[in-house]
Protein backbone atom coordinates (compact mmCIF):
# COMPACT_ATOMS: atom_id res chain seq x y z
CA UNK A 1 0.00 0.00 0.00
CA UNK A 2 1.31 3.46 -0.94
CA UNK A 3 1.87 5.95 1.85
CA UNK A 4 -0.83 8.24 0.49
CA UNK A 5 -3.38 5.39 0.65
CA UNK A 6 -2.62 4.41 4.24
CA UNK A 7 -5.09 5.57 6.94
CA UNK A 8 -3.74 8.30 9.23
CA UNK A 9 -3.56 5.91 12.17
CA UNK A 10 -1.17 3.68 10.18
CA UNK A 11 1.30 6.57 9.85
CA UNK A 12 1.78 7.15 13.61
CA UNK A 13 4.73 4.80 14.11
CA UNK A 14 6.52 6.20 11.05
CA UNK A 15 5.90 9.71 12.40
CA UNK A 16 7.42 8.78 15.78
CA UNK A 17 10.48 7.37 14.00
CA UNK A 18 10.71 10.61 12.02
CA UNK A 19 10.73 12.90 15.07
CA UNK A 20 13.33 10.60 16.63
CA UNK A 21 15.74 10.09 13.72
CA UNK A 22 15.25 13.18 11.57
CA UNK A 23 14.17 15.73 14.17
CA UNK A 24 16.22 14.40 17.07
CA UNK A 25 13.52 15.09 19.66
CA UNK A 26 14.06 13.78 23.18
CA UNK A 27 12.60 10.40 24.16
CA UNK A 28 10.20 12.09 26.60
CA UNK A 29 8.89 14.33 23.80
CA UNK A 30 8.37 11.29 21.57
CA UNK A 31 6.53 9.59 24.42
CA UNK A 32 4.29 12.65 24.91
CA UNK A 33 3.49 12.94 21.19
CA UNK A 34 2.53 9.28 21.13
CA UNK A 35 0.21 9.83 24.10
CA UNK A 36 -1.32 12.99 22.63
CA UNK A 37 -1.99 11.33 19.28
CA UNK A 38 -3.81 8.47 21.02
CA UNK A 39 -6.50 11.02 21.84
CA UNK A 40 -6.90 11.74 18.11
CA UNK A 41 -7.16 8.00 17.47
CA UNK A 42 -9.80 7.77 20.20
CA UNK A 43 -11.79 10.55 18.54
CA UNK A 44 -11.40 8.82 15.14
CA UNK A 45 -12.81 5.55 16.44
CA UNK A 46 -15.74 7.26 18.17
CA UNK A 47 -16.61 8.91 14.87
CA UNK A 48 -15.92 5.80 12.76
CA UNK A 49 -13.02 7.52 11.00
CA UNK A 50 -10.32 4.90 11.64
CA UNK A 51 -9.74 4.58 7.89
CA UNK A 52 -9.50 8.32 7.23
CA UNK A 53 -6.54 8.98 4.91
CA UNK A 54 -4.28 12.05 5.17
CA UNK A 55 -5.77 13.74 2.09
CA UNK A 56 -9.30 13.19 3.43
CA UNK A 57 -8.72 15.17 6.63
CA UNK A 58 -10.69 18.44 6.40
CA UNK A 59 -10.95 21.67 8.44
CA UNK A 60 -14.35 20.43 9.59
CA UNK A 61 -12.70 17.33 11.09
CA UNK A 62 -10.24 19.59 12.92
CA UNK A 63 -13.07 21.75 14.27
CA UNK A 64 -14.94 18.68 15.55
CA UNK A 65 -11.75 17.31 17.14
CA UNK A 66 -11.15 20.65 18.91
CA UNK A 67 -14.75 20.54 20.17
CA UNK A 68 -14.13 17.00 21.41
CA UNK A 69 -11.01 18.15 23.30
CA UNK A 70 -12.82 21.10 24.88
CA UNK A 71 -15.38 18.69 26.34
CA UNK A 72 -12.84 16.25 27.72
CA UNK A 73 -12.41 16.09 31.48
CA UNK A 74 -9.49 15.19 33.68
CA UNK A 75 -10.09 11.79 35.24
CA UNK A 76 -9.36 12.81 38.84
CA UNK A 77 -11.35 16.01 39.37
CA UNK A 78 -13.71 15.92 36.35
CA UNK A 79 -12.66 19.45 35.35
CA UNK A 80 -12.41 20.29 31.62
CA UNK A 81 -8.97 20.20 30.02
CA UNK A 82 -7.24 23.56 30.28
CA UNK A 83 -6.68 25.46 27.04
CA UNK A 84 -2.92 24.94 27.19
CA UNK A 85 -3.45 21.18 27.68
CA UNK A 86 -5.80 21.07 24.69
CA UNK A 87 -3.05 22.78 22.70
CA UNK A 88 -0.59 19.98 23.48
CA UNK A 89 -2.91 17.58 21.62
CA UNK A 90 -3.31 19.99 18.72
CA UNK A 91 0.44 20.63 18.47
CA UNK A 92 1.04 16.86 18.21
CA UNK A 93 -1.52 16.61 15.40
CA UNK A 94 -0.01 19.65 13.67
CA UNK A 95 3.41 17.98 13.86
CA UNK A 96 1.92 14.91 12.21
CA UNK A 97 0.75 17.12 9.31
CA UNK A 98 4.26 18.59 9.12
CA UNK A 99 5.54 15.02 8.75
CA UNK A 100 3.07 14.44 5.89
CA UNK A 101 4.31 17.60 4.16
CA UNK A 102 7.93 16.54 4.62
CA UNK A 103 7.20 13.15 3.07
CA UNK A 104 5.14 14.64 0.20
CA UNK A 105 1.99 12.99 1.48
CA UNK A 106 -0.99 15.16 0.54
CA UNK A 107 -2.87 16.48 3.57
CA UNK A 108 -4.05 19.70 5.18
CA UNK A 109 -1.26 22.26 5.68
CA UNK A 110 -0.10 22.25 9.34
CA UNK A 111 -1.02 25.94 9.74
CA UNK A 112 -4.68 25.00 9.27
CA UNK A 113 -4.67 23.75 12.85
CA UNK A 114 -5.21 26.85 14.98
CA UNK A 115 -4.44 26.51 18.67
CA UNK A 116 -6.99 27.34 21.35
CA UNK A 117 -6.69 30.90 22.63
CA UNK A 118 -5.15 31.14 26.08
CA UNK A 119 -5.19 33.93 28.61
CA UNK A 120 -2.13 36.13 28.31
CA UNK A 121 -0.93 35.41 31.83
CA UNK A 122 -0.43 32.04 33.44
CA UNK A 123 -0.87 31.82 37.17
CA UNK A 124 2.12 30.64 39.16
CA UNK A 125 1.72 28.76 42.42
CA UNK A 126 4.57 29.45 44.81
CA UNK A 127 5.31 29.42 48.53
CA UNK A 128 6.65 32.40 50.45
CA UNK A 129 9.77 31.93 52.57
CA UNK A 130 7.83 31.26 55.77
CA UNK A 131 5.84 28.53 54.04
CA UNK A 132 9.02 27.04 52.55
CA UNK A 133 10.63 26.94 56.01
CA UNK A 134 7.53 25.22 57.39
CA UNK A 135 7.62 22.59 54.63
CA UNK A 136 11.36 21.95 55.04
CA UNK A 137 10.95 21.38 58.76
CA UNK A 138 8.13 18.81 58.38
CA UNK A 139 10.00 15.50 57.69
CA UNK A 140 10.92 13.36 60.71
CA UNK A 141 14.71 13.22 60.38
CA UNK A 142 15.14 10.36 62.88
CA UNK A 143 15.12 7.74 60.12
CA UNK A 144 16.66 7.36 56.66
CA UNK A 145 13.39 8.14 54.84
CA UNK A 146 12.97 11.40 56.71
CA UNK A 147 16.58 12.39 56.07
CA UNK A 148 16.16 11.60 52.39
CA UNK A 149 12.95 13.61 52.20
CA UNK A 150 14.51 16.64 53.93
CA UNK A 151 17.46 16.44 51.52
CA UNK A 152 15.04 16.27 48.55
CA UNK A 153 13.10 19.32 49.70
CA UNK A 154 16.27 21.29 50.39
CA UNK A 155 17.74 20.37 47.00
CA UNK A 156 14.60 21.34 45.09
CA UNK A 157 14.42 24.76 46.73
CA UNK A 158 18.16 25.40 46.59
CA UNK A 159 18.55 24.58 42.89
CA UNK A 160 15.19 25.11 41.18
CA UNK A 161 15.59 21.69 39.57
CA UNK A 162 12.73 20.05 37.72
CA UNK A 163 11.68 16.87 39.50
CA UNK A 164 12.88 14.72 36.55
CA UNK A 165 16.29 16.40 36.80
CA UNK A 166 16.42 15.70 40.53
CA UNK A 167 15.54 12.03 40.01
CA UNK A 168 18.41 11.68 37.49
CA UNK A 169 21.10 12.88 39.93
CA UNK A 170 23.81 10.38 40.91
CA UNK A 171 25.74 10.10 44.15
CA UNK A 172 29.10 10.74 42.51
CA UNK A 173 27.89 14.23 41.55
CA UNK A 174 27.87 15.19 45.23
CA UNK A 175 31.19 15.28 47.08
CA UNK A 176 30.07 15.03 50.72
CA UNK A 177 33.68 15.29 51.92
CA UNK A 178 33.98 18.71 50.34
CA UNK A 179 34.23 21.45 52.97
CA UNK A 180 32.68 24.35 51.08
CA UNK A 181 30.00 26.99 51.49
CA UNK A 182 28.32 25.94 48.25
CA UNK A 183 28.66 23.44 45.45
CA UNK A 184 27.96 23.63 41.74
CA UNK A 185 27.12 20.60 39.64
CA UNK A 186 26.53 20.11 35.93
CA UNK A 187 23.28 18.54 34.77
CA UNK A 188 21.60 17.82 31.46
CA UNK A 189 18.17 19.40 31.56
CA UNK A 190 15.04 19.47 29.43
CA UNK A 191 15.69 19.08 25.72
CA UNK A 192 19.22 17.80 26.38
CA UNK A 193 20.49 21.27 27.34
CA UNK A 194 23.37 21.28 29.85
CA UNK A 195 23.44 23.81 32.69
CA UNK A 196 25.00 24.40 36.09
CA UNK A 197 22.98 24.35 39.30
CA UNK A 198 24.12 25.50 42.72
CA UNK A 199 23.66 23.88 46.12
CA UNK A 200 23.67 25.98 49.26
CA UNK A 201 25.75 25.07 52.31
CA UNK A 202 22.59 24.08 54.16
CA UNK A 203 21.57 21.73 51.35
CA UNK A 204 25.05 20.18 51.27
CA UNK A 205 24.81 19.59 55.03
CA UNK A 206 21.50 17.76 54.68
CA UNK A 207 22.76 15.71 51.74
CA UNK A 208 25.81 14.78 53.78
CA UNK A 209 23.67 13.64 56.72
CA UNK A 210 21.54 11.55 54.38
CA UNK A 211 24.42 9.98 52.43
CA UNK A 212 26.37 9.09 55.57
CA UNK A 213 23.41 6.90 56.58
CA UNK A 214 23.35 5.13 53.21
CA UNK A 215 24.92 1.66 53.35
CA UNK A 216 23.88 0.58 49.84
CA UNK A 217 25.86 0.69 46.59
CA UNK A 218 23.12 2.23 44.44
CA UNK A 219 24.34 4.81 41.93
CA UNK A 220 21.32 7.09 42.36
CA UNK A 221 21.50 10.04 44.73
CA UNK A 222 17.95 9.46 45.95
CA UNK A 223 16.52 5.95 46.34
CA UNK A 224 13.32 4.34 47.55
CA UNK A 225 13.01 1.90 50.42
CA UNK A 226 10.76 -1.00 51.27
CA UNK A 227 11.34 -1.52 54.94
CA UNK A 228 15.12 -1.30 55.28
CA UNK A 229 15.80 -2.56 51.75
CA UNK A 230 16.70 -0.23 48.89
CA UNK A 231 14.39 -0.66 45.88
CA UNK A 232 16.35 1.47 43.41
CA UNK A 233 16.29 5.02 42.06
CA UNK A 234 13.41 7.13 43.31
CA UNK A 235 10.72 8.02 40.76
CA UNK A 236 9.07 11.34 39.99
CA UNK A 237 5.73 9.90 41.12
CA UNK A 238 7.20 8.93 44.49
CA UNK A 239 8.56 12.45 44.99
CA UNK A 240 5.14 13.89 44.14
CA UNK A 241 3.57 11.65 46.79
CA UNK A 242 6.25 12.58 49.34
CA UNK A 243 5.65 16.30 48.87
CA UNK A 244 1.87 15.92 49.01
CA UNK A 245 2.27 14.11 52.34
CA UNK A 246 4.34 16.91 53.88
CA UNK A 247 2.13 19.62 52.39
CA UNK A 248 -0.86 18.15 54.23
CA UNK A 249 1.12 17.81 57.46
CA UNK A 250 2.37 21.40 57.23
CA UNK A 251 -1.09 22.76 56.43
CA UNK A 252 0.06 24.34 53.18
CA UNK A 253 -1.99 24.82 49.97
CA UNK A 254 -2.91 21.43 48.52
CA UNK A 255 -1.91 22.64 45.04
CA UNK A 256 1.73 22.54 46.18
CA UNK A 257 3.82 20.15 44.05
CA UNK A 258 7.52 19.59 43.29
CA UNK A 259 7.20 22.26 40.58
CA UNK A 260 5.88 24.70 43.19
CA UNK A 261 9.31 24.64 44.82
CA UNK A 262 10.86 25.48 41.44
CA UNK A 263 8.42 28.40 41.16
CA UNK A 264 9.26 29.41 44.74
CA UNK A 265 12.99 29.34 43.95
CA UNK A 266 12.50 31.63 40.92
CA UNK A 267 10.09 33.98 42.68
CA UNK A 268 12.40 34.36 45.70
CA UNK A 269 15.30 35.34 43.43
CA UNK A 270 13.21 37.89 41.51
CA UNK A 271 11.82 39.42 44.69
CA UNK A 272 15.38 39.92 45.89
CA UNK A 273 16.21 41.85 42.74
CA UNK A 274 17.95 39.19 40.64
CA UNK A 275 17.82 39.97 36.91
CA UNK A 276 15.27 37.97 34.90
CA UNK A 277 17.93 36.70 32.48
CA UNK A 278 19.97 35.34 35.39
CA UNK A 279 16.89 33.51 36.65
CA UNK A 280 16.43 32.18 33.11
CA UNK A 281 19.94 30.67 33.29
CA UNK A 282 19.26 29.14 36.71
CA UNK A 283 16.02 27.53 35.49
CA UNK A 284 17.43 26.34 32.18
CA UNK A 285 14.76 28.07 30.10
CA UNK A 286 15.72 28.22 26.45
CA UNK A 287 13.50 31.25 25.85
CA UNK A 288 13.19 34.32 28.10
CA UNK A 289 9.44 34.36 27.35
CA UNK A 290 9.06 31.21 29.46
CA UNK A 291 10.73 32.91 32.43
CA UNK A 292 8.48 35.94 32.09
CA UNK A 293 5.58 34.03 33.66
CA UNK A 294 7.11 35.05 37.00
CA UNK A 295 7.22 38.79 36.38
CA UNK A 296 3.62 39.53 37.37
CA UNK A 297 4.37 37.98 40.77
CA UNK A 298 6.90 40.72 41.49
CA UNK A 299 4.80 43.62 40.17
CA UNK A 300 3.67 44.76 43.65
CA UNK A 301 7.32 45.61 44.28
CA UNK A 302 7.62 47.85 41.24
CA UNK A 303 5.97 50.83 42.96
CA UNK A 304 8.39 50.59 45.88
CA UNK A 305 11.41 50.24 43.55
CA UNK A 306 10.27 53.29 41.59
CA UNK A 307 9.77 55.28 44.78
CA UNK A 308 13.18 54.26 46.11
CA UNK A 309 15.28 54.79 43.00
CA UNK A 310 13.32 57.39 41.02
CA UNK A 311 11.42 59.29 43.69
Amino acid sequence: MKNSEKPIIKHINDFLDWIDIEKGLAYKTQENYSRFLKKFLEWSKINKLENLKPHQLTPDHIFKYKTFLSRQCLQKDKKPLKRNTQNYYLIALRSLLTYFADKDIISLPPEKIKLAKQSQERTVNFLNLEQVKKLLATPDINDINGLRDRAILETLFSTGLRVAELVALDRDQINIKLNTKDLEIGIVGKGGHPRTVFLSQRTIDWLRRYLVKRADKEKALFVTYRGSKVQGRITTRTIERIIKKYVVRAGLPTTTSPHTLRHSFATDLLMKGVDLRVVQEFLGHKNIVTTQIYTHVTRPQLKEIHRKYHG
